[in-house]
């Protein structure tokens, strides 16, 4: 096969490249080692920044979202028997919406699959080749055959584990990264949220989030050790720690528990997020603690970036864009990964035998919630920062 540019993975970085390239002439394929029911069915955040959501209906994936998406006006703080609200519409004339990744992943799928692009599902073996030459290759074997893609470029769009940042190089990436020393025991309910925007709770028994994904299907999450095992958390147990949390600040409603799962918390950047003629964008790039709710939403942004290189590069022969994607994507990412980490480190219970750090933060958020000075601050990262 040949292409313009060989894309693998086929979560919302991938996708959304494959269809803005579309969008501007330009021809690519997906290699996916997942089957499009897996990347369809594949829980995920859910929260999405207000350019983005701007951005998916401005490129005509959109129509469900605006239909189905769950709009947000501000988030809520649960500390010492208070619930503080920040109004990011009023502090900063922006909003959230709540819309589930796997949504965003079947409406680009749907998307692609209606224009007749290429997304080769289930591909085994995939590698990558040659990208440091003016030929790169992606192989894989797919139904017991063996195939390659010659392309222009490559495009790493695989995730934290994939085949793409490991092909690079050793000496030519640095990687910086933070692994926190708790994770997130996460539920998918059937049942209402306990309020209509998000909560974020403090509690000296350790953090908790309250979302959700459907107005009678909650997404909530409480602070556990890292290695802790989903299965040695009852139901019952779960139940009794997000009511505990919560603190009485709002009524939980107890449902069914259809999915539950721990995720460990870590933050991860690979610099440059480039080498030759391949690019690495989204989770093959970066990982962000999920309490600031970047993780998709700085992949849209990767791909924005990187697909208005690639239109240059093909439109007019501009090679500049090309080669200040990374420069250009890390200035967001890094900004992401302190607003990411100063809502990690004030929100979880950091050591329990530690009263000053629990008062410290409760006086932290006490400002935050009382200044609006501080909260504009938040609001403003939050809902999105501009593009420059």
């Amino acid at each position: 096969m040949r292409t313009q540019v060989g894309i693998v993975g086929a979560g919302p970085a991938g996708l959304m490249l494959s269809h803005l390239l579309h969008r501007a002439g330009i021809d690519s394929v997906i290699v996916e080692n997942k089957s499009r029911e897996y990347i369809e069915q594949r829980v995920r955040a859910g929260v999405i920044e207000h350019w983005a959501r701007e951005f998916l209906i401005e490129t005509q994936v959109g129509a469900r979202l605006e239909r189905e998406g769950l709009i947000h006006r501000g988030i809520n703080f649960a500390f010492d028997g208070n619930l503080r609200e920040i109004d990011f519409h009023a502090l900063v004339g922006r909003v959230i919406t709540i819309y589930g990744q796997q949504e965003v992943v079947k409406d680009l799928v749907a998307a692609r699959l209606a224009a007749g692009g290429a997304i080769l599902f289930e591909a085994a073996e995939t590698s990558v080749q040659d990208f440091d030459t003016d030929r790169p290759k992606i192989r894989f074997t797919r139904e017991g055959r063996a195939e390659t893609i010659d392309c222009d470029f490559i495009a790493g769009c695989d995730g934290f584990h994939g085949v793409c940042r490991p092909s690079v190089p050793g000496g030519a990436l640095a990687f910086y990264d933070r692994v926190y020393r708790f994770g997130w025991l996460g539920i998918l309910s059937q049942s209402p949220p306990p309020h209509e925007e998000l909560i974020y709770a403090f509690h000296e028994r350790g953090f908790a989030l309250y979302s959700m994904r459907e107005p009678m299907v909650s997404r909530l999450y409480i602070q556990c050790d890292p290695d802790a095992a989903a299965d040695n958390w009852p139901d019952s147990k779960i139940w009794e720690e997000l009511h505990l949390r919560l603190g009485g600040t709002a009524k939980l409603v107890e449902g069914e528990i259809l999915q539950k799962g721990v995720t460990p918390m870590r933050a991860f950047v690979t610099e440059p997020m480039q080498y030759k003629r391949l690019f690495l964008a989204g989770d093959a790039a970066h990982i962000v603690p999920p309490t600031g709710a970047k993780g998709m939403n700085l992949a849209i942004a990767d791909v924005r970036v990187l697909a208005h290189a690639l239109d240059a590069f093909y439109r007019e022969r501009r090679s500049d864009l090309i080669d200040t994607y990374s420069a250009t994507c890390l200035k967001r990412v890094w900004k992401a990964q302190r607003f990411s980490y100063w809502m990690t480190m004030m929100l979880h219970r950091l050591n329990r035998k530690n009263d000053f750090d629990m008062r410290r933060q409760l006086a932290e958020l006490d400002y935050v919630t009382s200044s609006k000075a501080a909260a504009t601050s938040l609001a403003e990262n939050y809902v999105g920062l501009p593009f420059e």
